[in-house]
């Protein structure tokens, strides 16, 4: 029997819960702990945190092994919430999932277990990571639809060492089917999905909170005013649900996309059709780019994957100056500055970083015209 200690991060999801299983076993020493990262303060806001410990007890009783509850709540505050709303302030499109695993799950939470006693940390990430010529690499799950080493490319190799990804070799097909026949009541209770603190609250929704309205102005491309906005931070790049936007005279019957948001002039620039070369860009320049086990480079021919259950694509990562600048062999949809671009080899993700600019000529061309500013890295 292993008599090493494993601390289970347990949210009250099958892939957590079976995680456990798993490692009870197998003979290991297992703990839960179900992690309160947030604080619902408002009573328009709906929380399911206090339904997800009540299932996490259910389960954990099943499985036989002791649940209990830290509050990370102050440490994601300041370190994710805070970030993803002064994201949204300055135009981006955040990911505060990646920033959770970073500051939370594979800092405070790992920190937590290890002072506790633990040896491992587990959760029910499907990704891989094998210790291979001294290092611990992240790989992606064999199951490509639920791959989550995108939302890992931030944390250490050395974190990485005192984590242990039970499901990295299942299918969650099977997760689900070994939850069923051991009898564990979540077994198929629905996934989460979207941005955990936001829950089953409307994106836009949740946003008005703590925003408000900022009206202004929708415009075409040529700067003709066709609609109006309640505020630039309810918009990504690539938008086309709920801009709000119907038929307008003169224009073919097509559908809009976002191409452009202004923060000096609060401007809403949209476009016709996906095809639309103003949605297109060549590279982007990524800011403070991780890398997993600190293999530097000046020029890497890889693949990068620019949003979550995106296709990875190929290009070349060059570093300019103290920037790092991606080349697509092809135009790539929608690079969203805000949103993270996750670089592979093969299935070894290596590291990743945030996008700070789109680079497209047609684009940059396009700005000028219109005596919109944007930022240059050469």
């Amino acid at each position: 029997m292993n008599n090493k200690k494993v601390i289970v991060g347990i949210s009250g999801g099958v892939d957590s819960s079976v995680s456990a299983l798993l490692l009870k076993s197998a003979g290991f020493a297992v703990q839960g702990i179900f992690m309160q990262n947030w604080t619902n303060n408002s009573p328009n806001i709906t929380c399911t945190s206090e339904q997800d410990f009540l299932d996490a007890e259910k389960v954990c009783d099943q499985i036989d092994i002791p649940l209990h509850k830290a509050n990370f709540a102050t440490d994601y505050w300041e370190k994710v919430f805070s970030k993803f709303l002064s994201d949204h302030e300055q135009g981006l499109t955040p990911n505060p999932d990646i920033l959770c695993n970073k500051e939370i799950k594979f800092r405070a939470f790992l920190d937590y277990c290890l002072d506790v006693g633990a040896d491992y940390v587990a959760t029910g990430h499907y990704v891989r990571s094998p210790s291979l010529q001294g290092k611990t690499k992240l790989l992606r799950g064999l199951d490509s639809a639920k791959d989550q080493s995108y939302f890992l490319h931030q944390v250490s190799g050395k974190d990485l060492e005192k984590s242990v990804f039970p499901l990295g070799e299942l299918t969650k097909k099977q997760v689900r089917q070994i939850a069923s026949d051991n009898g564990l009541v979540n077994a198929y209770r629905k996934d989460s999905v979207g941005i955990c603190f936001i829950g089953k609250n409307k994106h836009n929704e949740f946003l008005n909170h703590f925003f408000g309205k900022n009206p202004g102005a929708i415009l075409d491309e040529d700067g003709k005013k066709i609609g109006n906005h309640n505020g630039l931070m309810y918009f990504t790049l690539g938008q086309r649900q709920g801009i709000g936007i119907g038929g307008v005279k003169g224009k073919q019957q097509d559908s809009w996309y976002v191409a452009h948001k202004d923060l000096q002039s609060n401007d809403l620039t949209v476009v016709q059709g996906e095809k639309h070369p103003l949605l297109y860009s060549s590279g982007c320049y990524l800011e403070e780019l991780h890398l997993i086990n600190n293999v530097g480079f000046e020029h890497l021919n890889c693949e990068v994957q620019i949003r979550y259950q995106s296709k990875a694509v190929s290009c070349v990562v060059k570093k300019i100056n103290n920037s790092y600048k991606i080349e697509f062999n092809h135009p790539q949809l929608a690079v969203t500055p805000g949103q993270s671009a996750v670089i592979y080899v093969g299935e070894e993700c290596i590291g990743g970083g945030v996008i700070t600019e789109r680079i497209s000529e047609k684009y940059f061309d396009w700005a000028d015209k219109r005596g919109y500013n944007y930022r240059t890295y050469e």
